[in-house]
């Protein structure tokens, strides 16, 4: 999803509810109660008993928005037809008073919040009507203009309030107070500096630069009351208001709840979410709360009732302070009945159970995750799946070795050496070089199967070292490498080498260079406008992904949306500038160097010297898996796909079972009907969740705007009418869905919402059933993605998560390239689906490998720009998607592979230096899909800009087939090849950009 792709309109839009075999049958959204792109979400209904040259109304309508005297009215007459004779009085946010022509008795309407909707509509630019003048002069002048004329006139009679749905109206939550009651409350609290506001469930917080009416109707103070089931998490509200000044450092406590019969509720059951909890990464923090003058700030509570709670009415206390305000108390009434919750409450998200997976710790442990392998220690050495790592004294590698084969689909008996030489962080200075040196070999602590870790203390010259590094079974590698000067010091140069040898450095990809041959000479600087600290290089079976940051890296945004929360530079390794990375052939080896530039260090000043490597490939390829996995991208009836022969269906959010994006909680039940239908069939259901932006329709929406930026980013506002409407204004406007007016704000790029996401996931595959995840670009990190992975592993014995990206390598995305960008959970999903923008006409074959095939890393994958390049896609195994668009049809394909057996064929690929066929031209390629003995299927496209006559060289042996009894022939393929023959030696007719697959056998 992004600025230039629209993934959902293509494949479909289905809004309506569903039968169990996946029929369209009815619409799910009731229908708009009037145009909502003419008159705006909101009106006032009024009734005027009499016909009259002009009546006089006032509206309390006690608005939101900060400065309706801005905004258009609208009055529409009974029969529909606007009056055009409207005069404004006094508009203010309490009231609106208006006069307005009434040519007949019936019921107006007023529309107060009129807008203009421009710019795409995916991405909408929402303004406000300003106020336009059209009253006819002769009867203004009948009517006149002074206060006492107007209030003599015919009074209107105002009946309701209504919005044009449900889900647009406005809350009890957002109808503002007036400054009479303001004052009026503040009156009577002349010295209290913050004001509580205790709130159920029911009634979320909506607004924070305004106090409801609700709380100032009602009073600050007072205690809380509110009935839960045993084991039932329950959410309330405290509202702290600070009138009058800026309130510091917010604190809440909360004592044991204790009932008539002696039952206690631990104070421990109790959580409060704005002051602190548990991160992404499973670690506990605490957060600071001040509230600023004039605004208002709720603090969440959740209390966790157990299960074995007795029934009855339990009484305690909590306790708000601040500096220099007195502690105030709420007093609490919570009544626990007699029926039991059902998983905390959990299956209805309304009721707001779900806040505590904001504190989840599932799936974060250093536990295995398929098809990785236990990691191995033995002195210096540490083995992972494929690889292995040799430590020097100062914990960095001195070698790292793949035993994956050249066609990713084993192990080789030989292994790989990846360096020239070991690894080093040095340290230059007025006397010269000084390497980090150390004693011994680094002692290695184990976490778990899946991790271990170690740490060294070391020297570099005059500066020391202090170095915190680990290993998880994927091949990720972090080292957090502390210099400390003992003394003031001015310093040349702190620099990585990092060497690797000539024949692992063939391709490379980052550091603004798209996937291709390893440059000979190449110098890169740091830049905030580029999403770059890092690069991959490598060949197809040894490489090596790393970046350079320090304490403070943040994950930034992405998907159009970078610049809005960029790259953290990091101090050390910019240095103002004068940082980068060289990359240079050598004679014997390619030299990585990431220099960091002169400087002045003081006196016990540390700096950070971060590295986070991966060491690639990270598993095998599994060619036939991914021939049998056949997609169908598109909400549909499961019969007709299933009679198209796809056996995975990706369902896109905006569909009827999963019609808000991010948020696939709300039509549980016709999800899980569709999916067991599916499952019935032999079929597999995959489901549209991340985490990137979050619909307006999560119950949870206003909980997490208390948060502040933990989980909503800051931004400037904007976007459509209902984020506009019912949000405070500091977030960033991302997705919209037109047909059913789904509008979504963008997350923070590590935050608890991960934790909830994770739970979310378990819930789903517990209650839902779904097989797997379809990825739209993703805005988390791989401590994210290894949790995904295991909840839907402990559900699922063989889960699928595939992964869909629009080109990132664009001004937009700050030049990353999809395939850098999303490395690190690589090992942890299924396939990819690259993607729009993505260029697979006038790119070379090392851009296909590195870039979108997957192939390197252990993946596979699929096309989808223009449908993709069917003929040189099928030299990495990839076709386009079926359901996508008109043009994605990989049904022919589907129907080769079968005649063929492609699930039985070995594939060798183009890139494999012993591959058994190939052409006579360095520009037309070849990959074979071998069935020893038996046939192969010969899989050849062009890169020739011109059309060619080529040879095919054939190692006979290899096929084991006899060349004296072979034929060579090419079925018919619509839209890919016409039927042919061809006799061994025979040259065959290339088109450029095009290819053929032609069976030997």
């Amino acid at each position: 999803m992004g600025q230039r792709r629209s993934a959902w309109m293509v494949a479909g839009i289905l809004l309506g509810s569903v039968s169990a075999a996946g029929a369209q049958v009815a619409p799910a959204q009731p229908p708009l109660r009037w145009s909502a792109d003419a008159l705006g979400n909101h009106r006032y209904l009024l009734q005027v008993n009499a016909p009259a040259t002009a009546v006089h109304v006032v509206i309390p309508w006690r608005r939101r928005d900060a400065h309706p005297e801005q905004v258009a009215v609208i009055v529409v007459g009974p029969q529909g037809q606007p009056v055009a004779n409207v005069l404004r009085a006094s508009i203010d946010r309490a009231q609106g008073e208006l006069v307005f022509e009434a040519k007949q008795a019936g019921t107006y309407a007023v529309y107060y919040q009129p807008y203009l909707s421009k710019g795409r509509s995916n991405y909408p630019t929402v303004t406000y009507q300003p106020p336009t003048y059209s009253a006819d002069a002769a009867w203004t002048h009948k009517v006149g203009t002074g206060a006492s004329a107007w209030r003599a006139l015919p009074q209107a009679q105002v009946l309701r309030y209504e919005a044009v749905d449900d889900f647009d109206a406005y809350t009890e939550m957002e109808r503002t107070a007036t400054p009479q009651e303001l004052q009026a409350l503040l009156a009577a609290h002349a010295h209290d500096a913050l004001l509580l506001f205790p709130e159920t469930r029911a009634y979320p917080t909506r607004m924070f630069d305004a106090l409801p009416a609700r709380w100032a109707q009602r009073g600050p103070g007072g205690g809380l009351a509110d009935q839960v089931k045993g084991g039932e998490y329950l959410s309330f509200q405290v509202g702290a208001w600070a009138p009058r000044g800026k309130v510091e450092n917010v604190q809440l406590h909360v004592g044991d709840l204790v009932s008539e019969g002696g039952a206690r509720i631990p104070a421990g059951a109790f959580t409060c979410f704005n002051l602190g909890g548990v991160d992404f990464t499973g670690k506990p923090f605490t957060a600071r709360v001040d509230v600023a003058a004039g605004r208002v700030q709720p603090l969440w509570v959740g209390l966790d009732v157990p299960s074995t709670a007795m029934p009855g009415v339990y009484r305690g206390e909590l306790t708000v302070s601040a500096d220099g305000v007195s502690a105030q108390t709420v007093p609490l009434t919570i009544t626990v009945g007699e029926e039991k919750a059902i998983a905390h409450g959990d299956n209805d998200p309304f009721q707001l159970t779900r806040l505590r997976w904001l504190n989840s710790t599932l799936a974060q442990d250093d536990t295995l995750v398929k098809p990785f392998t236990a990691i191995t220690v033995r002195g210096d050495a540490l083995g992972i799946l494929g690889r292995e790592l040799r430590l020097d004294s100062t914990g960095l590698p001195s070698q790292i070795t793949s035993r994956f084969n050249e066609r990713m689909t084993g192990f080789s008996q030989t292994p790989k050496a990846m360096l020239a030489a070991p690894m080093r962080l040095i340290v230059q200075d007025e006397q010269g070089d000084h390497a980090l040196t150390a004693q011994g070999i680094p002692g290695i602590q184990r976490d778990g199967d899946a991790k271990v870790h170690w740490h060294v203390a070391g020297q570099a010259g005059p500066l020391q070292g202090d170095v915190q590094a680990s290993l998880e079974a994927d091949g990720s590698l972090v080292y957090a490498i502390a210099l400390t000067a003992a003394q003031a010091i001015r310093l040349r140069d702190i620099r990585l080498e990092l060497p690797l040898r000539k024949e692992v450095a063939q391709y490379q990809l980052g550091l603004g260079r798209q996937g291709d041959d390893v440059p000979a000479d190449f110098q890169w600087k740091w830049n905030v406008e580029n999403n770059q600290d890092g690069a991959w290089i490598g060949t197809v079976n040894a490489g090596l992904e790393f970046h350079l940051r320090d304490e403070h890296y943040q994950r930034p945004l992405n998907t159009n949306f970078y610049h809005q929360q960029p790259l953290r530079l990091p101090v050390s390794w910019d240095n103002g500038g004068q940082g980068g990375i060289r990359l240079h052939r050598a004679q014997g080896d390619y030299a990585v160097q990431a220099f960091s530039g002169p400087r002045q260090m003081q006196a016990g000043e540390t700096l950070r010297y971060d590295i986070v490597m991966r060491v690639t490939p990270f598993k095998t390829i599994d060619p036939a898996k991914h021939f049998s996995e056949r997609f169908f991208h598109k909400y549909g009836e499961l019969d007709s796909i299933k009679a198209d022969d796809a056996n995975v269906v990706n369902i896109h959010h905006a569909t009827p079972i999963n019609p808000w994006i991010n948020y696939p909680f709300l039509e549980a039940d016709a999800m899980r009907a569709y999916i067991d239908a599916a499952h019935q069939r032999g079929m597999r259901v995959k489901i549209y969740d991340t985490v990137r932006e979050l619909s307006d329709r999560a119950p949870e929406l206003p909980m997490l705007e208390s948060l502040g930026h933990e989980v909503i980013s800051s931004g400037k506002g904007g976007g459509f009418s209902w984020l506009q409407e019912h949000m405070d204004g500091d977030y960033i406007a991302a997705w919209h869905v037109p047909e059913n007016r789904d509008a979504a704000v963008i997350n923070a790029g590590q935050s608890r919402w991960h934790n909830y996401y994770i739970e979310g996931l378990d819930w789903l595959a517990r209650n839902v059933g779904i097989d797997g995840l379809y990825l739209d670009d993703v805005a988390y990190d791989r401590t994210t993605m290894k949790r995904v992975r295991k909840v839907l592993q402990a559900h699922r014995p063989d889960p699928l998560i595939d992964l869909h990206s629009a080109s990132q390598y664009n001004p937009r995305d700050g030049y990353i390239n999809s395939a850098l960008l999303y490395m690190e959970l690589f090992p942890y999903i299924d396939r990819l689906w690259f993607g729009e923008e993505f260029d697979y006409e006038k790119t070379s074959p090392r851009y296909w490998l590195t870039e979108i095939s997957g192939i390197p890393y252990g993946l596979m994958g699929e096309m989808l720009q223009n449908d993709g390049n069917p003929w040189r896609g099928m030299l990495f195994g990839m076709t386009n998607r079926l359901g996508w668009s008109a043009g994605s049809d990989p049904r022919g394909l589907w129907a080769l592979w079968d005649a063929f057996g492609i699930e039985q064929a070995d594939m060798v690929g183009w890139w494999v230096h012993d591959t058994p066929i190939k052409t006579d031209r360095d520009d037309v390629l070849v990959t074979s899909y071998v069935r020893k003995g038996k046939k192969t299927l010969i899989a050849l496209a062009s890169w020739a800009p011109q059309p060619v006559q080529v040879k095919l060289a054939i190692d006979w042996k290899a096929l084991g087939l006899t060349p004296g009894k072979a034929t060579l022939s090419a079925s018919a393929v619509e839209g890919f090849q016409p039927a042919a023959q061809f006799k061994v030696g025979d040259s065959i007719p290339v088109q450029p950009g095009k290819g053929w697959l032609i069976v030997v056998e």
